[in-house]
């Protein structure tokens, strides 16, 4: 492991996702003590998007914007909201130079799949239509995330495509969980790493779906054919659950035909780009938005 990483293991909270309303909690609490970078040409502005019940959406406008990716952020489908990804926003949006929109979609276990996939292809389709009001070009808009954001992301893409939806540039997939089978190499064998782990991946995909059945739109490793996406840039962390079934999707959209960039992060944990002073986690995070700078440019 990285040793600017490893210096922090003894400091991180053991967590699960048995009880989802204190995993919350913490997962906020540690969302806090992240500091949010200073963007002041970062214009920010709370809206929700008319779809179900409303979802609410934090935009990030950067002066002279042209592009806008869709964020989605992580949190195992049972944690997070747009006020514990506001750090990564900011970042993304200050080091892309591109309309951040990011998305409070609802949560399980209350609201089981599909319901988060709802909400995401619900503003995908509402940010397509307002591109004008909210200040990109329509022919540039990107989805992204992190983790589940980063499954959820590619289940957009996914949909998008079938049902003849929004046209999408790019599909960034951080670190995406998109098996539920979880019978990777990875998946099978770290069951003690930092922060995620096999014991919380069981734990999330079981509260994400439920009763239900496993669609590709909810598992994208599970869709049959892949041709005819977006490119993509696929980032996996080394000592990752959700590794292996990352770089087998990556692969698998080569094969289709699709161009990837992959980027396999050594020494790296899941999530371990929030301990900013590590000089890796300093290149991911830069990464990210450089990536995206590049996909929506003309």
């Amino acid at each position: 492991m990285d040793p600017e990483l490893e210096a922090f293991i003894p400091f991180f909270p053991q967590t699960d996702l048995s009880d989802p309303v204190s995993a919350r909690g913490r997962f906020a609490g540690l969302a806090a003590a992240v500091p949010v970078p200073d963007a002041p040409e970062v214009e920010v502005e709370d809206r929700v998007v008319p779809a179900g019940p409303g979802v609410p959406v934090r935009i990030y406008r950067p002066c002279r914007a042209e592009g806008a990716v869709v964020w989605l952020h992580g949190g195992g489908y049972v944690m997070g909201d747009v006020n514990t990804e506001h750090p990564w926003a900011t970042r993304i949006a200050e080091a892309s130079g591109a309309v951040v929109i990011s998305v409070g979609y609802r949560l399980a276990p209350e609201h089981p799949y599909p319901a988060a996939l709802d909400d995401a292809y619900a503003v995908l389709c509402w940010a397509a239509e307002h591109a004008a009001g909210l200040g990109f070009d329509p022919a540039r808009i990107a989805v992204g995330g992190h983790s589940a954001g980063g499954g959820l992301a590619a289940g957009v893409t996914l949909r998008a495509r079938d049902e003849r939806g929004p046209s999408i540039r790019f599909q960034l997939l951080n670190q995406a969980g998109l098996d539920d089978r979880l019978d990777t190499w990875s998946a099978r064998n770290f069951t003690t790493t930092p922060w995620y782990h096999r014991g919380k991946a069981v734990a999330a995909w079981r509260h994400y779906l439920g009763n239900g059945p496993a669609t590709p739109y909810a598992a994208p490793a599970r869709a049959a054919d892949l041709s005819g996406l977006p490119p993509a840039y696929v980032a996996t962390a080394e000592y990752c659950p959700n590794r292996d079934e990352g770089i087998a999707y990556a692969l698998r959209l080569l094969q289709a035909g699709v161009s990837v960039e992959l980027h396999q992060w050594p020494g790296t944990f899941h999530g371990s780009q929030a301990i900013l002073s590590a000089e890796v986690s300093q290149r991911q995070n830069s990464e990210l938005g450089a990536v995206l700078r590049r996909a929506l440019a003309v």
